[in-house]
């Protein structure tokens, strides 16, 4: 049984709180909902919290948030914490816009928090901005040092199930409740975070992320294209902090998960496997595939 629904949230810890806050609205075009010493909200949504920024004196990220849909899948997740060979670290939510939650950290050192979903104004959804206005967050990729355990423990405590894997393990995918081909991708190297992703409504918006990153003097790391896995419609580029977004179409869904057979990819050598992912063919750039973003200490 799926405990988590979809991704909820997104920690930062950032060094520069007001040039993540510019990026974030005056280029993906979120809007504050929050703002207070040392802690700011941002919402694409009627939703108080997606990307939730810290000021600090790193750039790191500090939790993944997923999101279960009642309190009663939080209670349940969190009794399988320590089964799973994990440690709860709090029995309390991090935000106030959610009504319960679990934080827990992994043997490899990533912190989860399994909350209630967040506050959502949803006859309300739309704000002036000059950015894009994404419709969600819609997934993340973190970096592992052991996929196969980490996995173990997603399933484990949330339910989740895998999607999709190389036969090598260097990239993973797992899906929730929501059925979308993944919340979280898993990629193996040192503990850290790949990318978190915003989804977009239209194809022509790419044309103005790469309008808008040139205004500021930036440009897109990769894309647009299409990722077989998923089948979703993408870009990436490199937000303030130095962590990388995607911006991601929606993706296909798993419509039958008791009959479903996650797919395994084989054909890992280039050039032969570029269109594994990306359909249209222009391979993923080195900055793109040797991307670390560091994942804070747990203590």
């Amino acid at each position: 049984m799926h405990l988590v629904f979809g991704v909820g949230h997104i920690k930062l810890n950032v060094r520069d709180v007001g040039a993540m806050i510019h990026d974030s609205t005056e280029i993906l075009g979120l809007r504050v909902t929050k703002q207070e010493a040392g802690e700011t909200w941002l919402s694409s949504n009627g939703r108080k919290a997606e990307l939730v920024l810290l000021q600090s004196d790193e750039n790191s990220c500090h939790t993944i948030g997923l999101e279960a849909l009642a309190a009663e899948a939080v209670a349940e997740a969190a009794s399988r914490v320590d089964g799973a060979g994990c440690r709860v670290l709090s029995r309390e939510p991090s935000l106030a816009c959610c009504d319960a939650g679990v934080t827990f950290a992994t043997p490899e050192g990533l912190r989860f928090e399994v909350h209630t979903p967040a506050r959502d104004d949803m006859y309300n959804p739309r704000y002036p901005t000059n950015g894009i206005k994404p419709r969600r967050l819609d997934h993340i990729n973190l970096i592992t040092p052991d996929p196969v355990a980490t996995r173990r423990q997603l399933a484990e405590i949330c339910g989740m199930q895998l999607t999709e894997r190389m036969v090598n393990e260097a990239l993973s995918w797992m899906h929730g409740g929501n059925r979308q081909h993944h919340i979280l991708g898993l990629v193996r190297g040192p503990v850290g975070l790949h990318h978190y992703s915003f989804e977009f409504s239209h194809f022509s918006d790419y044309c103005r992320l790469g309008d808008i990153l040139d205004g500021f003097d930036r440009q897109v790391l990769w894309g647009p294209g299409r990722h077989r896995p998923g089948d979703n419609t993408y870009a990436y580029y490199l937000d303030a902090s130095g962590a990388i977004v995607e911006c991601s179409g929606a993706m296909h869904t798993v419509a039958d998960d008791a009959h479903f057979v996650p797919n395994v990819i084989t054909n890992l050598e280039r050039p032969g496997n570029v269109r594994q992912m990306n359909v249209w063919g222009s391979p993923a750039p080195q900055e793109w595939r040797e991307h670390h973003f560091p994942f804070a200490r747990v203590d």
